[in-house]
């Protein structure tokens, strides 16, 4: 009896012909070793699939923009920040309180491809992997920012002198007084003094002689001591008198850091160009000019004015009891101020805080975000950081441009225009003086004195309005207040909006206060003169006057 076509052999055997098309040939093999075969094909027809899946994913896969976008961004910040035009402290800064912001920017960019690819009518596969990458890279760079302001402040902001933390993985220190060099100026000559220092600090005092007095505190880093000696003996500072100007020059060196101690004839000027260094100058008659690149400056008793330009990473400004104009431009640290007679030109990017007292003359601020003018000098103090600005007794017109800070402003005896945003701005006015201020999501507190005429017109938009006065208040989402004061006078002007406005009875006015003139210039003791005088570097936070006395 024959077998019918297509039946399966018994025991497990492959059929027989026919066989379906693009099929491969029987298995014509042992019948013990046929699940052998079988395993075999399906681990072919596996892999096929693997292979056909990945070539698929390959095929949608598109890259993400916001990798080359990222490496162009951190490309340009480093460019800046390397050639100086950007200082670390002010991005660490800026960084640290808006950091999110990249946050929704790359939530953005990764919305917008999943527009773009769901309107191109292809399915296309991003990977989320470079995201979660860019997200954790921006953490670790917020955690650093965070670090860098809190807790590495003291070591890292303060410190000046970085160019003797690497030197002094070089090998020894060597240090050595050298002997003073000195040199005789002609009588009856107003001095002009140029000092280039290229790395240390620099003190100024003054004598009662005619004559130019050097000491210098050197250092030099790794070699032995025949190379440290062979350095002192090529490095003594440099001393060139020609008529009316005068030059000190100390020779730069990459492994030497040479601290200087000047005594100069009281009448003189100078003019100081330190490149690591602390400057500190005290009781010239003169003018005062310096160029400060990684370093803070020091003023005090000066009879000119003070001009200072921060190069770099600048340091701290501090000048006090100043007759002439004060000035500092650049990007620098804190800035404290007192005893001005006269003007004040700030202008520049200042990380840490600014504090001004008695200045007899207009102040004058300017920066990427606050522009300040005052015209009529300041009896009293102002106080500025990042966050706020606060004052007390202001004279003169004064106007403010800024955002993201609270302001607070007492005893105001001037016109006043205040323009912020996201911040509250608190005002208080000495007098019948006109005023406008406006706030973009941020409260208006304005405190008029009684027994003075106003005339008052307000607004704001989803906020609330509250006067101790007789004021017409109308309005729902949209609210204005209106009226007179008394019988009417300057003009009180408010707008704000997402926020509230309050008028109050605020105390009687106290007289106009004036500006005591600045102390006379104190006759201020010579700087020491021995050949073994210690280093005079200024410890941090003390002035000019304490280390000089």
């Amino acid at each position: 009896m024959s077998t019918p076509p297509n039946t399966p052999p018994p025991g497990g055997r492959p059929p027989y012909p026919p066989y379906p098309p693009n099929q491969q040939p029987p298995y014509t093999g042992d019948p013990r070793n046929y699940w052998r075969y079988q395993r075999d094909q399906q681990r072919q027809a596996w892999r096929a699939q693997r292979e056909m899946y990945r070539y698929q994913r390959r095929a949608l896969r598109r890259s993400s923009i916001t990798g080359p976008i990222l490496l162009i961004a951190i490309g340009v910040l480093a460019l800046l920040l390397v050639t100086g035009r950007l200082a670390a402290d002010s991005f660490w800064t800026w960084y640290y309180h808006w950091w999110p912001i990249l946050l929704v920017a790359l939530g953005v960019a990764a919305l917008a491809e999943w527009f773009f690819d769901s309107r191109s009518g292809n399915p296309v596969l991003r990977s989320s992997g470079g995201s979660v990458g860019l997200v954790i890279f921006l953490l670790i760079l917020a955690a650093i920012a965070g670090g860098r302001i809190h807790n590495w402040a003291p070591f890292v902001w303060n410190n000046n002198s970085d160019d003797d933390f690497f030197s002094a993985f070089s090998g020894p220190q060597h240090t050595r007084d050298m002997e003073p060099v000195t040199a005789t100026v002609p009588a009856g000559v107003t001095l002009q003094v140029q000092i280039q220092d290229p790395r240390g600090d620099v003190q100024i005092a003054t004598g009662d002689s005619n004559q130019i007095s050097v000491i210098s505190h050197a250092t030099v880093y790794g070699g032995n001591d025949s190379d440290a000696d062979k350095l002192f003996a090529s490095h003594h500072p440099r001393i060139t008198v020609s008529g009316s100007s005068a030059t000190i020059l100390v020779d730069p060196a990459d492994n030497l850091r040479s601290n200087l101690t000047i005594t100069l004839p009281r009448s003189a000027s100078v003019n100081v160009n330190t490149a690591h260094g602390d400057l500190s100058v005290t009781g010239l008659a003169g003018n005062v000019e310096a160029t400060v690149s990684h370093g803070d400056f020091q003023a005090a008793s000066i009879g000119g004015s003070v001009h200072e330009h921060l190069v770099g990473k600048g340091g701290s400004v501090s000048a006090h009891q100043i007759t002439g104009d004060v000035s500092a431009d650049g990007l620098g640290d804190d800035v404290t101020l007192s005893d001005i007679t006269g003007q004040v030109r700030l202008s520049g990017d200042f990380t840490g805080d600014i504090h001004l007292e008695r200045v007899a003359q207009p102040i004058h601020f300017h920066s990427t975000r606050t522009d300040l003018s005052l015209d009529g000098g300041l009896p009293g103090d102002l106080s500025m950081d990042l966050d706020s600005l606060h004052a007390t007794q202001t004279l003169g017109q004064l106007h403010l441009v800024t955002r993201a800070k609270d302001i607070e402003l007492n005893q105001v005896f001037g016109p006043t225009d205040i323009t912020d945003s996201d911040g509250t701005v608190s005002l208080s006015l000495a007098g019948d003086y006109p005023a406008q201020v406006k706030n973009n999501k941020g409260d208006i507190e304005i405190s008029l004195p009684p027994g003075f005429n106003f005339q008052v017109s307000g607004q704001t938009h989803n906020g609330d309005i509250v006067s101790d006065f007789p004021l017409t208040i109308s309005g729902d989402q949209n609210k204005t207040v209106t009226g007179s004061i008394g019988k009417g006078g300057p003009q009180i002007t408010l707008m704000t909006d997402n926020a509230d406005l309050h008028l109050s009875k605020g105390p009687s006015a106290p007289p106009r206060p004036t500006i005591s003139s600045v102390p006379a210039v104190p006759h201020p003791p010579a700087a020491p003169a021995t050949p073994n005088a210690p280093r005079l570097r200024l410890p941090h936070g003390q002035s000019a006057d304490s280390a000089t006395q």
